[in-house]
């Protein structure tokens, strides 16, 4: 089987070489919004700002919609795109909620019950 043909687990995507890649520019954007000076330069501007990082189409529509899962399937790594809805003001909790398609209160539930299944 070839590295592109790889088979993640149900209900995840693996950050591996390929995605890593595939999403640098995306893992640059998130990256920067670590300094108050960048959040307020996405926040005015965030088409010049993602250009600036050299987002794809995919990546900016994914951006554009806060579609987190897909920013996950792109190639974002959790820890930075959080970082986008940090600087949207939206708690942690709530963002990681939104990616796994449930509301903030079922999320804390599920992960009370002992977290995903393994099949997903």
């Amino acid at each position: 089987m070839k590295k592109e043909e790889r088979m993640d687990p149900p209900g995840t995507y693996v950050f591996d070489g390929v995605r890593s890649r595939r999403g640098f520019p995306l893992n640059d954007l998130g990256a920067s919004l670590n300094e108050t000076a960048n959040q307020n330069a996405f926040e005015s501007d965030p088409e010049a700002y993602m250009d600036r990082y050299g987002l794809d189409e995919d990546q900016k529509r994914a951006v554009r919609d806060r579609d987190w899962l897909r920013m996950v399937q792109l190639g974002g790594n959790v820890y930075f795109i959080v970082k986008i809805g940090v600087t949207d003001g939206m708690p942690v909790p709530h963002v990681i909620a939104e990616m796994a398609g449930m509301t903030p209160e079922q999320f804390a539930q599920m992960m009370r019950d002992g977290g995903r299944k393994p099949n997903g």
